[in-house]
């Protein structure tokens, strides 16, 4: 078993051995996995089960289904240690991604996708969770977006293999599916046994935690849920169903998110540091809802496929501003509150994503651009509960209409 030490001791370990440098490691084997399974799911879906609208929201459904019982982590970390939890669902994730070509049919897709959602979930739990244990407050929003830059230089490894080698060398599905999915796992085992188990300074509660106080950041992390199946369902799908776009091309566009990613992920965390959460999420959701609309657009005006690619890029783009809601509520939370508040939100972050993909699926058969339309109308709810985040949040002052002596001093 893994050595305990506390994350002062950790100071004495050579750099890459720490905690901060683990949070880079798991940073860049998850998306290897999930973004390789991402870039080909669309072309995969459509050419070999051929799947229409109905079919890739029933998918998409399925595969939010853990992450509605994200909640369960709290029971698991009853007897796994989070760092250890999340490097098993690391391997959970890269073995499903392995095997997905293996079974072409929608029954078999879907099993594995489900396999893969519960490591990708509960992978993304526990990883949240650490961050904000680990990371000091003063240095969360930086340390946060080179953590999604590390995240996108992975993935774009991968997306660039994809581009070189994929009609190059024939590749089939099955190839990259393996050799994606299994580098993941590698690289989780080897964290396993590489790094020592990191003890925060403040045990974390290991039962359901619901506070009233922290009721913004639950409403916030509900409409997140229900606005990013807009854009993890129906955007690529968009791409590929209308405009025609091959394997290559989809990952030319992927590989423009990652570029931009890379370059603006950190400069956003530091606007996030000195413009505070509130500027931040509002300027996101404003942002969001010009896209959604101009999404919609692209049916009823007749836009064509370069419009709807630069959308997808700003669309990409904005979503990078979504770590303010983590450093939002490491703020305002009590420490011990962290871990079974990280699975709290990842339940409530899915509540919407277990029905609305294969809702708005039927929906789209009837009007695509309904589906953006409504999309536009989540973000502005969004803008409208973000406006009430203060300017300076912590305990006590979790929104505007807390002590409000305190908050028309500020």
């Amino acid at each position: 078993m893994a050595r305990l030490i506390t994350l002062e001791d950790a100071k004495q370990l050579p750099f890459w051995r720490r905690p901060v440098a683990l949070l880079f490691l798991m940073a860049l084997a998850m998306p290897i996995a999930f973004n390789t399974w991402a870039a080909l799911l669309n072309n995969f879906v459509i050419e070999v089960a051929d799947f229409d609208g109905a079919d890739i929201g029933l998918l998409h459904t399925i595969r939010e289904i853990p992450g509605f019982f994200a909640v369960g982590v709290i029971a698991i970390i009853i007897f796994m240690r989070e760092q250890v939890l999340g490097m098993v669902s690391l391997i959970l994730l890269g073995v499903a991604t392995a095997l997905t070509a293996q079974f072409p049919q929608m029954g078999g897709i879907l099993t594995l996708t489900m396999l893969s959602s519960i490591g990708f979930h509960y992978y993304e739990t526990v990883n949240q969770s650490l961050q904000l244990q680990w990371l000091k407050i003063e240095d969360a929003p930086r340390m946060l977006g080179w953590l999604m830059a590390a995240g996108s230089l992975a993935t774009l490894i991968a997306y660039l293999a994809i581009m070189a080698l994929w009609e190059t060398l024939q590749l089939s599905y099955n190839t990259v599916y393996m050799v994606g999915g299994g580098v993941t796992v590698v690289i989780a085992i080897f964290a396993m046994l590489a790094y020592p188990q990191f003890e925060a300074p403040t045990p974390q509660i290991k039962k359901m935690v619901l506070r009233r106080r922290y009721w913004l950041y639950y409403a916030l992390q509900f409409m997140a849920g229900a606005r990013r199946q807009i854009f993890m369902v129906f955007a690529g799908f968009m791409m590929v169903e209308r405009f025609g776009y091959e394997v290559h091309e989809i990952t030319t566009l992927y590989l423009i998110n990652l570029v931009a990613n890379m370059i603006f992920a950190p400069l956003m965390g530091r606007a996030v540091g000195y413009f505070g959460e509130r500027r931040a999420l509002a300027f996101e959701y404003m942002g969001l809802i010009a896209v959604f609309l101009a999404y919609g657009g692209v049916y009823w005006l007749g836009w064509g496929a370069l419009i709807a690619a630069i959308l997808y890029v700003l669309d990409h783009m904005f979503f990078a501003l979504a770590l303010a809601l983590k450093t939002y509520f490491q703020k305002i939370a009590d420490p011990q509150d962290i871990a079974p508040t990280a699975a709290v939100a990842f339940t409530i972050n899915h509540i919407a994503a277990v029905f609305l993909p294969v809702l708005l699926g039927f929906l789209w058969l009837v009007s695509p651009a309904a589906v953006f339309l409504l999309a536009a109308g989540m973000a502005a709810v969004s803008l409208t509960l973000a406006l009430l985040i203060p300017r300076n949040p912590a305990p006590g002052r979790e929104t505007i209409f807390a002590h409000p002596v305190a908050q028309a001093a500020e």
